[in-house]
């Protein structure tokens, strides 16, 4: 295992790749919400797509049979207004993070287009499950502590992965028969909107869940005024991943449901709240 940081200082990857038959590589510079970086593209390029094409070109000269690359279905877009993506979209990456993984996939395909090399791309919708970070996690805070949350107007659908869910996609895909190239979207393969989301892990975590009425256009403007725009946005509107081609190709089913892997996650974040009161001497046994 290597650390991402150092991704992309890596020049040698003979230990790692010595007797490998594939390499899944899922390691990459994610969402920065506050960045320092002077020029964030050149960041999450010099991780996400350049470090990514040195592994693959390595793995390649090694004989390494496949490459599977965790890309993001943000590749797509960062929004369905109306049916979901498919395989056939265009890409249309909208930010440093996603216009990175785009470029690194175009670079996949062209070391597999001159080599045996075989190559699959995967776009994942968030991922969630135990240790998961960003705006799920924050969900999960605020309904432990419920805290009325004005989204009971919002009528968006989401796709998501749980971890257990994309484990049995990359197992899949280690073996499939495929062309040399590749991509797929996958998902759980059951959209949710926020507020059932929402409603999920209250049942979790055997809280109620406090939805309040709030037109998603006033949520977006005050979103606006305090700065946090994008995160608004991604609890109103839609992005919808359809995994159809990934379950008939390779006739695959979700091993688990949004039920299991929200509760699972909820065991884990409950879990950690419970260890950090205890930290804290809040709770005495």
């Amino acid at each position: 295992m290597h650390r991402v940081s150092g991704l992309a200082q890596m020049r040698d990857w003979a230990p790692a790749l010595e007797a490998a038959d594939a390499v899944i590589h899922l390691a990459a510079r994610v969402h920065v919400m506050t960045d320092s970086e002077p020029d964030p593209l050149a960041a999450y390029r010099n991780v996400n797509c350049e470090a990514t094409l040195g592994l693959a070109r390595e793995a390649a000269g090694r004989g390494v049979g496949r490459f599977l690359f965790l890309s993001t279905i943000k590749v797509n877009g960062e929004q369905t207004p109306g049916r979901p993506f498919t395989e056939s979209d265009p890409a249309a990456p909208a930010d440093p993070y996603s216009a990175s993984k785009w470029e690194a996939e175009k670079g996949l395909a062209e070391i597999a287009a001159a080599t045996p090399f075989k190559v699959i791309m995967v776009r994942p919708p968030l991922v969630y499950g135990p240790l998961v970070k960003g705006n799920f996690l924050k969900l999960m805070r605020l309904v432990e502590q419920r805290v009325p949350l004005p989204l009971r107007s919002v009528r968006n659908l989401r796709s998501f992965i749980y971890v257990g869910n994309l484990v049995s996609v990359l197992e899949k895909l280690l073996t499939a028969e495929l062309p040399r190239a590749s991509t797929f979207l996958v998902s759980d393969d059951h959209d949710l909107s926020t507020p059932a989301l929402l409603r999920e892990i209250g049942a979790a975590m055997g809280v109620k869940t406090t939805l309040l009425p709030c037109p998603p256009r006033l949520l977006l403007a005050a979103g606006r005024l305090i700065g946090r725009q994008e995160e608004v946005r991604r609890m109103i509107e839609s992005l919808r991943a359809d995994c159809s081609r990934f379950k008939e190709d390779l006739q695959w089913s979700p091993p688990f449901s949004p039920t299991h892997g929200i509760a699972d996650t909820v065991a884990w974040f409950q879990g950690r709240s419970h260890a950090r009161r205890l930290h804290n001497g809040r709770i005495v046994a």
